[in-house]
């Protein structure tokens, strides 16, 4: 979270808009940095009335809505984030699109997401739709696409691309690059809690931040 804010820009008086926001906790923090207005968006119903019951401020609005189909007024937010939300999207150059347009000039982009050496799987196989229609080779770096993963519930899909999968839509929609990590924990994170070593071996998170010129 320390490197992720650190992207941020100052939010005193900022119009900011959390996509995939969950229980809200990005919002209510945003608020609690001086953001005049904040909405958050997120597909689960039950995320969003557990986000409701723990917000009370009338200048935080939760609405209902699927990323894949997003449909935004131009130029009236001035930070726009997303945290780990990303990555359950089937394309995202729709999406950027849609962001950089509703920015404001000089807003900014900041996202996190699984990292795409992360997301590439190790075990070897395909990949098949329900309808069995199509199949995905799914050992290689290079093979963009759904990937199955089993985090809190049996058969989650997920959806890798590489580096540039991420990186190149957000510049061919007019995006400038503030920033970009390969997040790994520090030697000092380590030492503190010696479980983060693992994510030491290969970057968990890729941390982006754009940028309306």
């Amino acid at each position: 979270w320390s490197s992720l804010q650190a992207m941020l820009p100052a939010l005193a008086g900022k119009r900011v808009l959390d996509l995939g926001c969950g229980y809200g906790w990005f919002c209510r923090s945003a608020r609690e940095q001086g953001a005049s207005e904040v909405v958050g968006i997120d597909l689960s119903s039950r995320m969003l009335a557990r986000a409701a019951e723990l917000t009370r401020d009338p200048a935080i609005h939760y609405r209902r809505e699927d990323l894949a189909a997003l449909a935004l007024d131009g130029a009236q937010y001035d930070l726009i984030y997303s945290s780990l939300a990303l990555h359950y999207l089937a394309e995202v150059g729709p999406l950027f699109g849609q962001l950089f347009e509703a920015l404001r000039p000089g807003g900014r982009l900041v996202f996190s997401v699984e990292h795409p050496i992360f997301t590439c799987p190790r075990q070897q196989g395909w990949l098949h739709d329900e309808g069995g229609q199509r199949s995905w080779p799914i050992n290689s770096y290079q093979a963009e696409g759904p990937r199955l993963s089993n985090w809190l519930a049996e058969g989650v899909i997920k959806y890798h691309r590489t580096l540039g999968g991420y990186l190149n839509p957000l510049i061919e929609n007019g995006f400038r690059l503030v920033h970009v990590e390969d997040w790994g924990p520090s030697a000092a994170q380590i030492a503190a809690n010696p479980a983060l070593s693992e994510e030491a071996e290969r970057p968990m998170l890729l941390l982006v931040a754009a940028s309306k010129p």
